[in-house]
Parts: C-alpha cells; structure tokens; sequence
C-alpha cells in the first residue's frame, strides 16, 4: 500500500469529489479514480458509493479514514525526523541556478542540517525523476503545472536578448524584439527545455525569425558569440552565469520575463513545500 493512495484517498473524502480532488493533486482524474481502486482492492471493501450525483464515504471509509489520517501524520513526523538528523536532499535542476540553489540551500541549512545532492536532468526528465521518488523536489521555468506534482510559482526573471559583441544592438541598454527582425533567433530544441522554450517563443511573437535549433544553451551562446546575425534568448539568473567575452545580454523593450518553480511530490506536507518555495524564491519579484 502506497502513501500515495492514500494521500488521494483523504483528499477525495475531503472533497467528495473525484474531479475537486484532481484539481487539487493537479493529476488527471482518471488517476485519481485508479489509485482508489486499487487501494479498495487491496483492502478488500468499498470506500466509497458513487453515484452520477453524489460521492460519499462507506462505513468503512469512514474507518479507513480515520487510519488515513494517522498514517500520513506519522510519515510527515518520520520525514521531519529524518531532517532534523541531517538527511540528504536530491534537486533536480537544468542550467543558470547556481546563485538561486547556494541561496535556498542555506536558508534551508537553517532550519536542519542535510546534505544536497544536485542532479542536472532535462526538464522533462526532471520531472519523471520527481514523479518516481528519484529526486525530491526540482526547479524549473516556464512550468505552470504538471501531472502528479505540485507546482509552486516562486520567482521571476527578466528574458534577456543574448548578441554577439559585434552586434549592431549589442552596445544598447535595450532592444526591442522589432529591432531584431532581420537577425535570426538561435534557440535550443524543443526537447532540451520545453517550458522554456515555449514561453520565450510566445512572449517574442511572429516577428521573431527562428533558427535552427541548437545544442545546449552553453552550446547555443558559442554559436552566437560567432555570428553577428544572430541572438538568442536566456532567463536573466541563466544569462549571468555565461562566462564568454564574445557576447552581451541586453534587456528587451518591452520587459519580458518568465516565471520559476519549486516542483514538489504532491504528499509533502504544506509547510515543507512552502519553506521549499520561500528559500529559493524571491516573492516573484526578482530582476
């Protein structure tokens, strides 16, 4: 038996609805309804009457309930037990965290000390890693939801136009997306980072002239640096830890930006999360 089942199944008696509930777990309610199955399976009785109109606890579920409860009290105390130990910490994270992680990390070292454990995945690899319990919580841009986890918006950044130095625009305080129609738009592939990607391609619009798709951001910013005709876009945290001479960040006009998250599993417990979101947040007011 899963905790996870029974996480599912205090929430649906919570709201006695199956598609509150996955709205609630941010998972499909498909889902939802196969966990409990097999959670009735496995107990050997009905947890649930459901009708077209209504859902409501057995008798049984009613005791289950109760039991529920306990059960994923006393794993939040195991948890929270395990870390004022000094237990490990699994991160999952892609390019251009270091300054947001160091920051986190110690104000989460405040608390109870832990050893960290970075694990640098695609995004959505990153999150499968999450959902199968490999890692223990991620950061992310450009993510608003994702089956099975929970989301917790937590930061800002401007987009920046990376050029190359020898860039008409690459001496100005800012550059319209106007401004550099005629240049081409390097961007990685869709699959390194498929948040990312989508939200900067949607914030820049029709006007910008894409590219063929490049490697790795680091990859992409040589490939920049080398050819004046070129740009790309990176977050602004991502842009100040590029270390090439050959190319400048500029801030668009007008201002754009993408948002950040802390990624958890749905069953950690709501003041955890949050302390996860306050420590490498910065009230959605960064840049």
């Amino acid at each position: 038996m899963e905790l996870r089942a029974l996480r599912y199944f205090v929430t649906v008696a919570d709201e006695l609805h199956f598609g509150r509930a996955a709205e609630r777990l941010h998972i499909a309610q498909p889902a939802v309804s196969r966990q409990i199955a097999q959670l009735e399976r496995e107990l050997g009785t009905r947890l649930f009457d459901r009708t077209p109109r209504r859902v409501r606890l057995t008798a049984a579920g009613h005791r289950v309930l109760d039991a529920a409860r306990e059960t994923l009290a006393a794993a939040d105390r195991v948890r929270g037990a395990a870390g004022a130990a000094g237990g490990t910490m699994r991160i999952g994270i892609g390019a251009g965290f270091t300054t947001r992680l160091e920051r986190g990390i110690d104000a989460l070292r405040e608390a109870s000390p832990f050893d960290v454990v970075l694990v640098d995945l695609p995004l959505t690899a990153r999150l499968a890693a999450l959902r199968h319990g490999e890692i223990d919580l991620a950061l992310a841009r450009g993510v608003h939801a994702a089956d099975g986890l929970e989301v917790l918006p937590s930061w800002t950044e401007p987009l920046l136009a990376v050029l190359s130095r020898r860039h008409p625009a690459a001496g100005r305080t800012a550059v319209g997306v106007d401004e550099l129609a005629e240049s081409t738009l390097r961007l990685p592939s869709r699959d390194q980072d498929p948040a990312l990607h989508d939200a900067v391609t949607s914030a820049l619009g029709p006007s910008a002239r894409l590219g063929r798709p490049a490697g790795t951001p680091q990859h992409t910013v040589v490939e920049v640096g080398s050819d004046p005709g070129s740009w790309t876009v990176l977050p602004a945290d991502q842009a100040a830890e590029v270390r090439s001479a050959r190319v400048r960040a500029v801030p668009l006009r007008p201002r754009m930006t993408i948002a950040g998250s802390v990624i958890t599993p749905p069953d950690l417990p709501g003041r955890c999360a949050a302390a996860h979101a306050a420590a490498f947040g910065d009230g959605l007011t960064s840049g």
